[in-house]
């Protein structure tokens, strides 16, 4: 019973801390008032608020995150989708969900890779060193020639990344954006690169 109780301690603790930055983001407020009747305000508005700072994240990591059931969490997302708060779009065999009318296309699909270690490893070591080829972000990942050249496939197909001349970032400012403002939602990869993100920022004129 003790160990029941300390689960539901830190699952209220974990949806009042996402709560906080849900209520105070300006798409939450369709859903908090119409859901405070039935007592769901609450969990909608820490999804809300999870998915403000780690915007791409898939059905399982919000729900693991978030400490809520299966159903629970799909019950709230299909709400918060309805509403027009939340959208969800297919990534691979994923389902990934972000606040609705912030990002692109092109950004949904960054923010895709962005949250798997390896294209993650290679979409900063590109934006670190631009004229990397295939060989140096296998030796520099510790990871086989062949995966790399595959997800730069995938990378390409999505039009993150051009093949034609080596390897290069489509839209690397916009890549660039989205790893420095969540970077602590990605990994240490990403929050290191954030250190230095001067470097890496072209100024015209």
């Amino acid at each position: 019973m003790a160990g029941d109780e300390r689960v539901d301690e830190d699952k209220r603790a974990t949806l009042r801390r996402f709560a906080t930055v849900g209520t105070s983001a300006s798409l939450v407020g369709s859903t908090g008032t119409a859901a405070a009747s039935t007592g769901e305000s609450e969990p909608r508005d820490a999804i809300t608020g999870y998915l403000a700072t780690t915007p791409g994240a898939h059905f399982s990591k919000i729900r693991d995150d978030l400490k809520l059931g299966t159903g629970e969490t799909q019950h709230h997302l299909r709400t918060l989708t309805t509403a027009g708060t939340v959208e969800g779009f297919r990534d691979g065999d994923y389902r990934r969900y972000v606040q609705a009318n912030r990002f692109d296309d092109f950004e949904k699909h960054a923010l895709g890779y962005l949250r798997r270690d390896t294209p993650r490893g290679m979409i900063i070591e590109l934006l670190k060193s631009p004229n990397a080829g295939a060989s140096e972000l296998a030796e520099t990942l510790d990871v086989s020639a062949p995966t790399v050249s595959k997800y730069a496939g995938e990378l390409e197909s999505q039009g993150l990344l051009s093949r034609e001349d080596g390897y290069a970032l489509l839209r690397p400012e916009s890549i660039l954006l989205l790893l420095v403002s969540h970077a602590d939602s990605f990994g240490s990869d990403a929050i290191s690169l954030a250190k230095e993100a001067d470097r890496f920022v072209v100024y015209d004129g």
